[in-house]
């Protein structure tokens, strides 16, 4: 049996991940993405100038992936996926080319129990009996291991997200997407904290103990007890409760329990001409955005679009759903279905994109950073 390498599984087993049409984490989109309109210098430069006045901030993201390394227990194609390894030097490199102040460093809570279904992921198996805690603890040691290491610089007051950008590294702010490791336990969440996290997705591809997924079958039908309970301890931790994953029934439990403002870090609302499992309705869109002052990240997945110049189409579409004060970005980078926005070099084209349709500096300002800012600087109660 020939020795299964790095370059082998670079050469053939991304191609098979792109021939098996299964998404989310599986994709190999192939980079760069197209842009779609043109731009000239000055509009470029412009926007360069604008990322340099104002703080610009990743909601959602896996940079580099760091999430896949160490994982154990994988099945099928999410285990060549992890094979594949990270990458997290080359996109912290982007974050600093585009002048991108901090991102999300997201953790996969549910990511060794997942498996391909069609173009999405799924559920395969079970945790074993302590296996979702001892995943997350391996994982966000990898992430704090970045930290300590130089590479970024750890978010988790307000004002660090300043410090960052004075210290010239790209700031990582620690987050889980997924509660699982949870297991419906709220005193977890001050260890969480502890560990510097600072916002946790309820949900992923399962679901769990905390609610329902609005990818798959409803178990509980609503925020559960053991959900309304974390929601408290988030609120109480200082943590921001994202909805993206989450089921409507969920999503809006975990809303009316909340005492702070909410996110659905990265998602899309469904309009006449397309649906996706992965969008939401416009009533849960304005609850997130209007009960206490939320926001929606704009996702550059390839839904329906093709280029960058979709996602900026995508962009305007949030605004004028829920209002600029409310969209924030949610790039799942490295990780996202079908990227359109699949660098972070590219955050000035993007922004300049924006710039050309029309959106003044100050609205750009909220949408690539103030917005979220905005959001975490509550949820602290700063």
């Amino acid at each position: 049996m020939a020795k299964l390498t790095r370059r082998l599984l670079l050469a053939g087993g991304a191609v098979a991940l792109a021939a098996a049409g299964v998404g989310g984490y599986l994709i190999k989109h192939p980079r760069p993405a197209p842009i779609g309109f043109d731009i000239t210098a000055e509009e470029l430069a412009r926007a360069r100038a604008l990322l340099s006045r104002h703080p610009s901030i990743d909601a959602h993201a896996h940079p580099g992936r760091t999430f896949v390394d160490g994982a154990e227990n994988l099945s099928g194609l999410v285990w060549l996926y992890a094979k594949l390894g990270t990458f997290e030097k080359r996109t912290i490199a982007d974050m600093q080319a585009g002048g991108l102040t901090a991102a999300a460093f997201a953790s996969v809570s549910d990511f060794q129990t997942l498996g391909t279904a069609g173009e999405g992921l799924t559920t395969v198996r079970n945790f074993e009996p302590g296996e979702a805690w001892a995943s997350y603890k391996r994982q966000i040691g990898n992430m704090q291991a970045l930290a300590a290491s130089g590479l970024v610089y750890p978010v988790k007051t307000l004002a660090d997200f300043q410090s960052a950008r004075a210290a010239g590294k790209p700031g990582a702010l620690l987050t889980v997407e997924g509660g699982d490791f949870l297991e419906g336990r709220p005193e977890r969440v001050a260890e969480a904290h502890a560990d510097g996290v600072r916002s946790i997705t309820l949900m992923h591809y399962r679901n769990n103990e905390l609610g329902d997924i609005i990818t798959g079958t409803p178990v509980h039908g609503k925020l559960s007890d053991a959900g309304v309970a974390v929601v408290k301890a988030m609120n109480a931790a200082g943590l921001v409760i994202d909805l993206a994953h989450a089921s409507e029934a969920t999503a809006m439990g975990a809303i009316r329990a909340s005492s702070k403002p909410v996110m659905a870090s990265h998602v899309h609302v469904h309009s006449e001409k397309l649906h996706h499992p992965r969008f939401i309705s416009l009533d849960l869109a304005k609850a997130v955005a209007l009960t206490g002052g939320g926001v929606l990240g704009a996702w550059p997945a390839g839904v329906g679009i093709v280029d960058l110049n979709g996602f900026v189409d995508r962009t305007f579409e949030l605004v004028d759903h829920v209002g600029i004060e409310h969209v924030c970005l949610g790039t799942d980078m490295d990780a996202n279905y079908k990227p359109v926005f699949d660098t972070y070099a590219n955050l000035p084209l993007y922004v300049a994109g924006l710039l050309k349709r029309g959106m003044q500096e100050p609205e750009v300002a909220k949408l690539i950073g103030g917005n979220f800012l905005r959001v975490f600087a509550a949820v602290q109660g700063v």
